[in-house]
């Protein structure tokens, strides 16, 4: 006992680990220049080309996310491996990019084969915001692998650079073009397809010997579970915009459509929660893991508790935030034209803590090597918007309901799989959960 609680004071006496604060800085200003974004092309875009360009946004934050995050989580892993083993990661890293340049080669394809339904549905349209979407696809490929390459080497500095520079490379251009009168929606949609690749640059400048040489990297040292990673990482960023999506795809008539514009600025207030949490994990997480840092099963626990419980206070906080003061909010920062009411606020933000929760929850499974498990549930949270959504009959209502019902169908299904995995003794340390979730940015 006394040498175990020497262990524990020992590690509560480190310094968080380098990059902790910028990593944290980097979310808060990507998060608060999101709002900016959204602030600013709501007043500078009419209700329907609004409409377009976050279909435009949310296509890219399901899409990008959900197939270059776990490309990205790999890198990480197995060049952090490397690294622990004083192994260059150089021909690893190689390797990663021709996977991402094929994967990102595929994407673009399904897109222009798919172009007039995503065109007619989430663009309005507006046929240039597809090149737009082929823009992204590209930038956020070389983000992602540039971020898993700092992730991997142990630089969460320029990994939080890259996070605020995208963010202030999105938003200053959009204010400018703004404050000139400009309404094209093209310019708009080169905002959010562009920075991410400027970001990875600009972290990259007089970054010298990043890449050391090594043995060859065979494919099998970055597919570690990466399927179940695809399929958990796509189906989760569906769940959590598929609010937007519904309300989207269910819009019929031009006064829906105008109205959703609305309800899009509506949703994006609801997700202030997650860029509460955001900036307060990447403190709250490294010093967790140094107080348990023995890797027991017991402090695996503690740990994802005391985790659960700080989320759940904050959900609390901005789910009655959003009841009280939200349309009030919504009106301040988008004008006259936010229509939204205190109960679509409320469900909203609900929803939003419950897909939170789950995502955490998801990410302590993967680190028990649950990742199949983890795939189910999101599956059947899927399943849970889509049932409750079919139900109704109000627009909003409907994939309000069914936002809800799908987080908390999530969250169940990930704590059953949690409890089954715990019981059965799979072992757990709270330092992989640290880096899973630190690895997994929730886009807003």
């Amino acid at each position: 006992m006394s040498q175990r609680a020497h262990r524990l004071l020992d590690a509560a006496r480190r310094p968080l680990p380098e990059g902790t604060f910028a990593v944290g800085a980097g979310l808060l200003i990507a998060g608060l220049t999101a709002y900016g974004f959204q602030i600013i092309s709501f007043r500078a875009l009419g209700e329907e080309q609004y409409t377009a360009l976050n279909g435009l946004w949310v296509i890219i934050f399901v899409v990008a996310p959900g197939f270059f995050l776990p490309l990205e989580q790999e890198v990480g892993r197995a060049l952090a491996d490397r690294r622990a083993r004083g192994i260059g990661g150089a021909p690893l890293v190689k390797r990663a990019a021709v996977a991402g340049a094929v994967l990102t080669g595929a994407l673009v394809v399904a897109a222009l084969t798919a172009s007039v339904p995503i065109t007619d549905v989430l663009f309005d349209g507006e046929a240039w915001l597809l090149l737009c979407f082929a823009i992204a696809l590209v930038s956020y490929a070389v983000q992602h692998l540039t971020r898993g390459t700092f992730a991997g080497s142990g630089y969460f500095g320029p990994y939080g650079l890259i996070l605020g520079v995208e963010g202030f490379v999105r938003v200053v251009p959009c204010a400018l073009l703004w404050a000139a009168g400009v309404d094209n929606i093209l310019a708009y949609g080169l905002c959010l397809a562009v920075p991410p690749i400027v970001a990875s640059g600009v972290s990259l400048l007089g970054r010298h010997g990043l890449l050391q040489p090594g043995p060859p990297a065979p494919w099998r040292e970055l597919s570690t579970n990466i399927g179940y990673l695809f399929l958990g990482s796509v189906l989760a960023q569906a769940l959590g915009y598929s609010a937007f999506l519904g309300a989207i795809v269910l819009a019929e008539t031009g006064d829906e459509r105008r109205a959703v514009a609305s309800f899009l600025v509506g949703f994006f207030l609801a997700r202030i929660p997650v860029l509460l949490f955001q900036a307060i994990q990447a403190a709250l997480l490294p010093k967790l893991a140094g107080l348990v840092g023995t890797g027991r099963h017991a402090d695996f626990r503690s740990g994802l508790r005391k985790l659960v419980a700080v989320m759940v206070a904050i959900g609390a906080i901005g789910i009655v935030g959003g009841y009280l003061v939200g349309p009030w909010v919504g009106e301040v920062l988008f004008g006259e034209k936010f229509t939204l009411g205190h109960r679509d606020l409320a469900l909203l933000t609900a929803g939003s803590v419950l897909f939170i929760l789950a995502l955490t929850l998801a990410q302590a499974l993967i680190a028990l090597m649950g990742h199949a498990r983890a795939a189910v549930a999101w599956i059947l949270g899927i399943v849970g918007f889509v049932v409750v959504t079919a139900l109704g009959d109000d627009l909003f209502l409907r994939v309000e309901l069914g936002f809800l019902a799908g987080g908390a169908v999530a969250v169940a299904g990930m704590s059953a799989f949690l409890v089954e995995r715990m019981r059965a003794g799979a072992e757990g340390r709270i330092e992989e959960l640290v880096v899973l979730i630190e690895s997994e940015p929730l886009g807003l």
